[in-house]
């Protein structure tokens, strides 16, 4: 019994040895095996990196560490060696994109805010949608983090403008707006007379990007002082901060999808972006005589209050027939802004169709004319009107390029009016008109004299007498007065005497014997003894 427990014991002793070495290479394996991934990234500067302290995260998670940090041979940048967890050998996929998380103030966005409370780290963007891409372990990190990430949903446009105004990378893009993506970035092209921009629509909002989309500067603040008078459009703050940009689809345009990384014109102002939807435009000039001070390029042109063009260009012209100079205005006309029937006519301006119609509505006495459009901002703006009493003009269909007849406005002829009018008042003899009024006034002067010297007193005397011949009437005349007692004691005797004719001529009539015999003795009498 004790022989046959003694071998298994010393077999154990035998196989122990075996059994530590394989237990060693287990822990090796499984330590080389768990050590992960070692790529190499290249970075412009090793700011706030250092070996064996800053760790490598992805979404806040850490899956690696920085192990050493070596500067370039041509010492240009800095290549730091990264040791990827095991679990996280996918993030060194071609296309991952590294960059170092630190504080960031660009002007109004500020980033890693976190990092204040802690040491900067290397943070990790990988696009996990598509299929598992190709590995890679040299990389170029980042100096900035990206504006979106690799994974986001949506698409991806070109607008080419003139200037980039406020835009930078994170600027917002709008739709109605509101904000469905970013700016990404900008690049000059090669023959630097652009400014390519780079912007990211968030899905779904992509689907509302086709052929006929307009894009836009949505600036913070956006003033005009035009024809139209003053135009205030604010934006949103963030716009206001940061700058953005916005786009529209007209909604008679035809819906027609457009592919990725589509190029697309960036206009400076919506009004710019919307008045390329009128169609082709029809290039015309016109030519005044007058001074076109106020009016400046893209200037609208009005028929009837619709705005159907606007001006592109303004020059100067040497006229030998009246020996001054004529304005040339280059202007184009939209005729699918005049309707269905115009644009069936008219095309693009430049056919027989157009150009008969254009003769017709000359001959009806359509002109061009140069109007006001706001006190305030003294613009102005050309208007196209009807004008019966319009002088006839010949209008030349076959010429190459198409010159519309124009008419002065009304303050041009106003300030010619006046102007004939100054004319005439300087013919005037003021001089000698003057030197006459004088010499009259030197006559009336010695009249006046004589009047006051001469006249005036002997006047006076006269008027005195009479006064005194009108109190002496008057005095006769009171009732009172020696004349009226007179006048009144007479009266009666003459009433009395016709009394006595009337009696007299009644007995005359009674008894006309009389006159031959005499009056007869009354009987009383002859009885008397």
């Amino acid at each position: 019994m004790l022989r046959s427990t003694s071998l298994p014991m010393s077999l154990l002793i035998g196989i122990a040895p075996v059994i530590a070495v394989l237990a060693v290479c287990l822990l090796l394996a499984h330590a080389l095996f768990d050590h992960g991934t070692q790529l190499t990234i290249d970075f412009a500067s090793g700011e706030g990196l250092q070996a064996g302290k800053t760790r490598v995260r992805y979404r806040s998670v850490e899956v690696g560490e920085l192990e050493a940090l070596h500067l370039s041979r041509d010492r240009s940048h800095v290549t730091a060696v990264v040791q990827l967890m095991s679990n996280a050998a996918r993030l060194a996929a071609c296309g991952t994109r590294f960059w170092v998380a630190r504080p960031r103030f660009d002007g109004s966005a500020i980033s890693g805010i976190e990092t204040l409370r802690s040491a900067p780290y290397i943070d990790v963007d990988v696009d996990t949608t598509g299929p598992a891409p190709a590995r890679c372990r040299q990389f170029i990190g980042l100096e900035t983090p990206p504006v979106v990430s690799a994974d986001q949903r949506g698409s991806r446009f070109t607008l080419r403008g003139a200037s980039l105004g406020s835009l930078q990378a994170g600027s917002p893009v709008y739709f109605h707006r509101i904000a469905v993506g970013q700016i990404l970035g900008y690049t000059l092209p090669k023959d630097g007379q652009a400014v390519d921009v780079e912007v990211f629509v968030n899905a779904p909002f992509d689907r509302y990007v086709t052929a006929s989309t307009r894009w836009w500067h949505a600036s913070g603040i956006d003033v005009q002082l035009d024809s139209r008078g003053f135009q205030l459009d604010l934006q949103p703050l963030e716009a206001m901060l940061r700058g953005g940009v916005q786009f529209d689809t007209p909604t008679a345009a035809p819906p027609q999808t457009v592919r990725k990384n589509t190029a697309f014109t960036l206009a400076d102002n919506e009004a710019d972006a919307l008045r390329s939807t009128s169609g082709l435009s029809a290039p015309v000039q016109m030519r005044f005589r007058e001074s076109l001070r106020g009016l400046a390029v893209g200037a609208p042109v009005d028929f009837h209050g619709v705005e159907i063009g606007n001006v592109t260009h303004i020059d100067v012209d040497s006229e030998a027939a009246h020996g001054g100079f004529d304005m040339i205005v280059s202007l184009n006309l939209y005729p699918f802004r005049l309707g269905r029937r115009y644009r069936a006519a008219l095309g693009d301006g430049e056919g027989p169709g157009g150009r008969t119609l254009l003769r017709d509505l000359i001959a009806q006495g359509m002109r061009g004319q140069v109007r006001m459009g706001s006190v305030l901002t003294g613009q102005r703006y050309i208007a196209l009107d009807f004008f019966p009493k319009a002088p006839p003009v010949h209008f030349d269909a076959a010429s190459a390029s198409v010159e519309l007849p124009t008419v002065p406005n009304t303050i041009e002829e106003l300030q010619d009016t006046l102007a004939d009018i100054v004319t005439k008042l300087d013919r005037v003899p003021y001089a000698e008109i003057g030197r006459n009024v004088d010499a009259s006034l030197q006559g009336a002067n010695a009249l006046l004299k004589t009047l006051n010297d001469e006249t005036v007193p002997q006047t006076q005397s006269t008027l005195a007498f009479a006064q005194t011949s009108f109190a002496a009437a008057r005095a006769t005349l009171e009732t009172d007065s020696p004349l009226q007692s007179d006048v009144r004691e007479a009266t009666a005797q003459l009433r009395r005497t016709l009394a006595s004719v009337n009696a007299l001529a009644d007995y005359l009539q009674r008894h006309p014997e009389s006159i031959v015999r005499g009056k007869p003795t009354e009987p009383s009498t002859l009885s008397k003894p």
